[in-house]
């Protein structure tokens, strides 16, 4: 069943229109979400984060790699070294070639890459209607809005579009808005028809804290998540530029002490 929900997810991939563009044209503007992450002081929310991965797990990763993400990276969650261990060894890795020359598969190690759910690109394209699904590595820092577009996306689907929706796409179009059979209603997606179905839906997964699966829980989680796959040393590199920042300002403090001893001194 979850192999199901996961090719729900292929090709998202979240295309990005403008945010100030007509809905019927763009999409509509993004919800003002508020993350751990925004800011000078920002920080990753470690539990929504660990809550994300178990949501691509069991929903994304059916069709979509992270391929610029190593088991052993996960350390950066809050993992210790033993349930890395576990996550990577439920992974099947095709290796070799061995002493036979051939390709073998095992079990995955901290070392590996989380693995393609599909051998090449051509076979992830025949899988889903000739168009391979993205990989999410950097998803939230290549496409404008980031954690908020791919949130809003997941959340945006609807069986009928609303109703001054429909009115303002007549009014610019001079013709009715009309959904073709296997496409989809979405508020945020450009031109707000898209192919695949909603991926997400109530309790699709059960979170291991307990925090109830919502869908707007779930987009959130995975959306964290992602941001951090795009951006694990986020926090690293907010600490380098404040202490920068400080000895700019320290600096900028002795600079100023020495003109006026030196100014002093001539007058």
């Amino acid at each position: 069943m979850k192999r199901v929900i996961a090719s729900a997810l292929c090709a998202t991939v979240l295309a990005v229109g403008s945010q100030s563009a007509t809905a019927a044209e763009s999409g509509a503007p993004l919800p003002e979400y508020h993350w751990s992450f925004d800011g000078i002081f920002g920080h990753f929310d470690l539990a929504a984060a660990q809550r994300g991965l178990q949501v691509y797990r069991e929903v994304c990763a059916g069709c979509h790699s992270l391929r610029f993400v190593a088991f052993r990276d996960l350390a950066g969650l809050g993992y210790d070294e033993e349930q890395i261990k576990a996550f990577a060894a439920q992974a099947t890795v095709t290796d070799g070639p061995n002493e036979d020359g051939e390709m073998f598969e095992r079990a995955g190690l901290p070392s590996d890459r989380f693995p393609s759910p599909f051998p090449n690109a051509k076979a992830a394209a025949a899988a889903n209607g000739g168009a391979a699904p993205p990989d999410l590595s950097l998803m939230a820092k290549a496409q404008p809005g980031g954690a908020s577009y791919i949130r809003a996306l997941l959340t945006g689907y609807m069986e009928t579009p609303p109703a001054d929706f429909l009115a303002d796409y007549k009014e610019q179009h001079k013709e009715e808005f009309e959904l073709l059979d296997g496409q989809n209603f979405n508020l945020y997606f450009p031109g707000n028809k898209i192919a695949m179905a909603a991926p997400l839906f109530e309790g699709g997964v059960e979170y291991q804290d307990g925090t109830e699966a919502t869908i707007d829980q779930m987009a959130a989680d995975v959306s964290h998540f992602l941001m951090w796959t795009a951006e694990p040393k986020l926090e690293q590199r907010k600490r380098t530029g404040l202490k920068v920042i400080l000895f700019l300002l320290v600096l900028t403090g002795v600079l100023y002490a020495v003109k006026r001893k030196i100014w002093a001194d001539l007058h």
